[in-house]
């Protein structure tokens, strides 16, 4: 980015130089895109991408630097994607996005540890790195991610995908870190389930 201190970035964007926007969107706007899209769909993902950055800039005088400037727009992203889920009469709760999946649920202890008797199958010739290089197991798991729960797939996107640390994604999506961990530990066992099934039966069990 032409713009080494982010401070430097914020003054422009709020005088409105050209260029500014232009390294701005350069820098934010696949991470944007993807969030949007994991909280709120890709049909409508653009649309709330857009919609953001309108907030964006409206907003951008009041900017304190608490959290990076890239933490603080995937905030609004998120902000923007909620919003339009209800709008779409689309929006749950967050107990029902974070609902646990029947196929899990007797499998962990409280502690989110293995259950004796209910530990995970052994693998078999193919190492998980084998599986995972086969393109009809990516498909799958792209498949299952895409289903999960709006704040579960966002939450391992932005982990998994994307690298943000707990806290990072607590300020993003605004929600505690214990909820954080929830969704993240339920989108990793539905995909670990997903792996394991694909391992003993060469099925996918996206839906």
């Amino acid at each position: 980015m032409m713009y080494e201190e982010e401070q430097a970035l914020v003054k422009a964007l709020i005088n409105k130089e050209e260029s500014a926007f232009r390294a701005a969107i350069k820098a934010y706007q696949p991470s944007m895109l993807h969030l949007a899209n994991s909280i709120a769909g890709e049909k409508i993902g653009d649309e709330v991408v857009q919609e953001a950055w309108f907030s964006v800039i409206k907003a951008l005088p009041r900017f304190e630097g608490r959290s990076s400037l890239k933490t603080w727009i995937l905030r609004i992203v998120a902000n923007e994607a909620k919003t339009r889920l209800r709008k779409e009469n689309r929006s749950i709760s967050l107990e029902a996005m974070t609902a646990d999946d029947p196929d899990l649920v007797d499998r962990f202890s409280d502690r989110g540890h293995w259950i004796k008797g209910r530990e995970p199958t052994a693998w078999g010739a193919d190492s998980p790195e084998a599986l995972l290089t086969s393109d009809e197991l990516r498909d799958c798991l792209e498949l299952v991610i895409a289903a999960l729960p709006e704040l579960q797939g966002a939450t391992l996107r932005l982990r998994e995908q994307q690298g943000y640390s707990l806290n990072e994604i607590c300020n993003i999506l605004e929600v505690s870190e214990s909820n954080v961990r929830v969704l993240l530990h339920r989108a990793r066992n539905r995909l670990f389930t997903t792996i394991e099934h694909f391992e003993n039966t060469g099925e996918c069990c996206a839906t």
